[in-house]
């Protein structure tokens, strides 16, 4: 679990790190090429949710969700069902990234976003691929791992 915490701030040190060298050195709108064909560096801002759903009138909408979402799974790792290193690293990373981009939107009123990929249309940011990382992995727990870490609880209750 410290480890998972760990990493949770890390995240979120990478994540302001990282736009605070985009919004120091890049014009809003300004687009460079870091890889030609693949990653470009484009300076925007996003009121709404994830790829620019919504818009500034939910930003607290957005801040609350993002408290209940990030509260609810930290509470989750108390629980014996969810004792797990897939469910502890997909929970630092939702966490992580939720945070990063709770603080751009309670601080500026909207999220900087920055990481332009050829194929994956909108300009997205560190945290944004953390939270998408760390929901592949809840996803990964669920369906590989809960069921059979229930299964062998149940069982082993059963034998008793």
């Amino acid at each position: 679990m410290i480890i998972a915490i760990i990493v949770a701030v890390l995240m979120v040190v990478i994540d302001q790190v990282s736009k605070f060298l985009v919004v120091q050195n890049m014009e809003l709108g300004e687009s460079v090429t870091i890889i030609p064909g693949l990653l470009d560096f484009t300076y925007t801002h996003n009121d709404g949710m994830a790829f620019g759903i919504g818009s500034e009138s939910f930003r607290w909408v957005f801040i609350v969700v993002t408290l209940v979402v990030c509260g609810l799974l930290i509470f989750m790792t108390t629980k014996d069902d969810f004792k797990s290193k897939v469910f502890y690293a997909a929970v630092a990373l939702i966490v992580g990234g939720g945070i990063g981009n709770l603080i751009d939107r309670i601080f500026n009123g909207y999220v900087v976003d920055f990481l332009a990929l050829s194929f994956f249309p909108p300009v997205c940011n560190f945290a944004d691929y953390c939270v998408t990382a760390g929901t592949i992995l809840l996803i990964v727990f669920i369906v590989f791992y809960y069921g059979k870490n229930k299964k062998q609880t149940d069982n082993s209750d059963n034998n008793e």
